[in-house]
This record gives C-alpha cells, structure tokens and sequence, in this order.
C-alpha cells in the first residue's frame, strides 16, 4: 500500500517518522521541518493532499483532526474509491480513522498502529462498536467487488437492527433472491485471449463484454486477463485490463502448451504461435490448481474468448 504521511510540528514529525519506519510510505512537512527523509509539501494543503488522495492508499495525518478533514475534503468521492485517512494526535495518544473505514481499511490500519505505538484506536463505526461485521469489510477482506454499493446501508442498518440481511456472493448475473439485495462479485474468473496484431481497443472491449455477458457472468468478477507472452505489448489487451483494474499475464508458448487437459486445438494456431491454442491453455494456467473451465474458445472477428475460474477461498 502506497502510504503518506503527514506532519506539521516537531514533535508531529519525529511521530510521522516513528510510523513510517512501521508502515513504510513517504513523511511530509512544511519547509520550515525539512530534513533528510522528510518531503516538503510544496503545495496549498489542500491542493497537495488532493495530488495525493487520488494516488495514495492511505493518507496519514499528524496533528488535529479539523487539518485533516479540510485537507482531503473537496476531494471525497465514494466509499469504493477513497483511500483511507487517519488522523494521529503529535503526542501518540489517539489514532483515529475518519474516511474510508472499511473498504480503504483505516480501521484495521488504525488497530495496527494503535497497537505499534501503544495508543488508543478511536472506532466509530456502528457495526464495529457493536462487534458486527460490516459487509463492506467483508467483501474487502475476501476480495470480492461490490457492485452495487447503494445497498450497503440498508444491509448494515438491518444487521445492526438484527434483522435478515441479503447479500449474494458469486460471479454469475442470476435474478436478485431477495428484495433488497448486496451483490458481492469474488474475483474468481480468468479471461482467456487471442487477437491480431492491432486489433481496435474499443472493438476487443465490445467483444469481450459480449463474451462475459454470453457467459452469464459479471465482469466485476475478474481477476486477470491472459494471454500469450507475443501478446505482452497488444495495446487492446493492455487497455482492456487497464479499463477493468486487472492484472495482464501472458505465458510463454511452451508454458501453455505443457498445461495438461483438453484444449480446443488449432494447427493454424500453432504454426504462429507454437501453440495449438492460447485462449483456453492461458486462462486455465493463469487461473491455477483446481480452476475449471466456464466457457471454452469463441472466435470474434480477428479475436477469440475463452473463461475459467478460479477457486474462491473463504479466508484471504
């Protein structure tokens, strides 16, 4: 996790390094503190923290809480989105998460530190205080995407009320099973491809999500494009998993062809990439042990499409 921290004080400063020694990341401080290890914010505040806010994972603040609020708040966007924020008091006594506490993490990050500097975590959260789990915690933890994150709220007033909650965790589009319901997306699906050489980006993109959508499962749902290693450079291929937060990974032709299983094979394939096939062979090595096929080969105009899936894993 990129990390930033922040101080305005001496005494703030030598905390900021004490916890970036724990947590890693970047220390900052006006000009008048600079010294060796310390980046001099060179900004309005809240301009800087807003450079920040968009590329950091965590944004830690030393000092009141009112600096840290007006620092980040014209750039608050969503829960999903923002980094988590967490205020420090300079005498080490408090920590306390004021954005992002569940899906940034600033809660747990903030037990984390509590506990390194003998300090008192100030949780807020009514589920946290009232030793529930929050769904959007959950999902985090489980790498699960949230698709429809205006639920949230229904979701945990009825847990804190101690109703029935419904919350569906899988990949595939099936009819919602209850009135109000939180759709969890697991990252669990591997999408296999093949393309000519530059292929349209907007043309793959289409083509993919038709293929997902044939399928039957949400593209939220996955975790890695695949391909062949000829393919590392495809700017479609690199776009689309750009586009989707997903990591490319490509195999070498002998990689893909040791994978054992039944493969759509294709000598025209083989002779230019020697492998008698990518798509399928790619998302089933990238997908690894125990992953099973979805959905084989489908041949689009100058690409083809394959999917597996992976095993989800109740604890990560």
């Amino acid at each position: 996790m990129n990390t930033v921290i922040v101080a305005f004080t001496r005494r703030g400063l030598a905390l900021a390094l004490k916890v970036a020694e724990f947590l890693g990341g970047s220390v900052f401080a006006p000009e008048r503190l600079k010294c060796e290890g310390v980046n001099v914010i060179d900004a309005p505040l809240s301009d800087w923290a807003g450079r920040y806010f968009r590329e950091a994972g965590a944004m830690v603040f030393v000092g009141a809480c009112g600096i840290a609020v007006r620092a980040v708040a014209p750039h608050v966007r969503d829960k999903l989105s923002d980094p988590a924020v967490i205020v420090i008091d300079e005498a080490g006594r408090y920590v306390i998460p004021v954005l992002s506490g569940h899906v940034g993490g600033a809660n747990e990050l903030s037990r984390r530190l509590a506990g390194f500097l003998n300090a008192q975590a100030v949780i807020t959260t009514a589920t946290d205080i009232n030793h529930l789990q929050a769904v959007d915690e959950w999902a985090v933890n489980h790498d699960c995407a949230i698709e429809n994150p205006e639920s949230i709220k229904h979701v945990s007033g009825a847990v804190l009320e101690g109703q029935s909650v419904g919350v569906a965790v899988t990949c595939e589009n099936v009819p919602a099973p209850f009135p109000v319901t939180l759709w969890l997306r697991p990252k669990v699906l591997v999408l296999g491809a093949g393309c000519n050489r530059g292929v349209d980006p907007a043309e793959f993109e289409r083509s993919a999500v038709d293929f997902l959508r044939g399928a039957g499962v949400s593209a939220l749902s996955l975790k890695a494009l695949a391909s062949i290693d000829i393919k590392r450079d495809e700017p479609a291929m690199k776009i689309f998993a750009e586009s989707h937060g997903i990591p490319f990974m490509t195999f070498t032709a002998s990689e893909l062809q040791a994978l054992q299983g039944n493969f759509t094979a294709s000598e025209r394939v083989r002779e230019f990439t020697g492998t008698d096939n990518v798509c399928e062979r790619a998302c089933m090595l990238a997908a690894g042990d125990g992953a099973v096929m979805m959905r084989n080969k489908c041949v689009y105009n100058g690409m083809t499409f394959a999917l597996s899936r992976s095993v989800f894993h109740e604890h990560s």
